[in-house]
């Protein structure tokens, strides 16, 4: 595993995210499967795990907690707050100081921790972004010693913009993959003049990137691959990257056939890795097999010049046109 500069903290450069262990929105993932997952990525040297409080409404924050009770290694969290719908005042007006205190608050009680390492907003609205007053209220929640940094995890480039504006944002997380190459030429830049560390979600766009589906892949109904593949629940763009998936099956294809030979997903991790502007990526896993086989993208050789190039020039083709909702 190789590990770059977050804050002045070395983490793994592939961390880890745990929506599936939430067990709501990708299937069941039972708490023994969770903690081989965990166990198995911690072992492969990683250090960094990426979870949120709406996963299963503490499902996941909770089977992490009770995972670091177990293990004598340092291991950095980041979780999220915002889209909590379960109070009167809920999503979407989640962001009042003492509405994210609690939420925050919450959250160091499932991981049962004195202090978060980074609490980040969770995919708010652009306004909420626009207005600043979130931001007050987590430099707030700094200064009171319950987070160590805060940042902001976005659905478009706009908002991401909005959030780098911030004085003390430590971090962006924004959708980035083979599907969303544009990203780079908006934000990186920006990000890397900010000193904003970037971290990378839905880096296989729902596993449209694994090179596993075919047309006729079917999804579990609890399993947002199934109940929001058109945008039903919430923004497009959090499965398959908004590509309609027959159309992402096809594309997928193509990738593939630009990509060096071997496991996809391997390489779609390492294309995003040879973005130096990046500090980690953070790939989900419902199976151990699929832990292990992220963690071996930070060994790969990058990938060449030439490589890119043609994977830039399908995206531009046939790719971008094709990207639904909003991004």
């Amino acid at each position: 595993m190789n590990y770059r500069n977050f804050k002045g903290t070395q983490i793994a450069e592939v961390g880890l995210g745990t929506w599936q262990l939430g067990s709501a929105d990708w299937g069941n993932v039972n708490e023994e499967d969770a903690f081989n997952i965990l166990t198995a990525y911690t072992n492969a040297g990683g250090n960094f795990i990426d979870t949120a409080d709406v996963y299963g409404m503490g499902v996941s924050e909770t089977v992490i907690g009770k995972f670091l009770k177990t293990i004598d290694k340092q291991v950095y969290v980041a979780t999220k707050l915002g889209r909590r719908g379960d109070e009167p005042n809920g999503w979407p007006q989640n962001f009042t100081y003492d509405a994210m205190k609690r939420h925050a608050e919450d959250s160091l009680k499932h991981l049962d921790i004195p202090t978060l390492f980074l609490e980040q907003l969770h995919c708010i609205p652009t306004g909420e972004m626009r207005s600043g007053k979130v931001f007050d209220n987590l430099r707030k929640l700094q200064a009171e010693g319950l987070i160590t940094h805060f940042g902001a995890s976005v659905e478009t480039s706009e908002e991401a913009l909005i959030c780098l504006e911030q004085e003390g944002l430590a971090s962006l997380q924004i959708i980035f993959n083979l599907f969303r190459q544009h990203v780079a030429d908006e934000v990186f830049a920006k990000a890397e003049e900010k000193g904003v560390a970037l971290i990378i979600r839905v880096p296989l766009a729902s596993g449209l990137l694994s090179g596993r589906f075919d047309e006729q892949s079917t999804f579990a109904q609890s399993d947002h691959r199934n109940y929001n593949a058109n945008g039903e629940k919430f923004n497009t763009g959090e499965t398959f990257s908004g590509i309609e998936f027959k159309e992402g099956v096809r594309l997928a294809n193509k990738i593939k056939n630009i990509l060096p030979a071997g496991n996809m997903s391997q390489q779609a991790i390492r294309w995003i890795l040879d973005h130096p502007e990046v500090t980690t990526v953070i790939p989900g896993a419902s199976k151990t097999t699929q832990v292990f086989s992220n963690v071996e993208a930070s060994a790969l050789a990058p990938l060449s010049p030439v490589v890119h190039g043609e994977l830039r020039e399908l995206y531009d083709a046939e790719i971008f046109d094709k990207i639904r909702g909003s991004f």
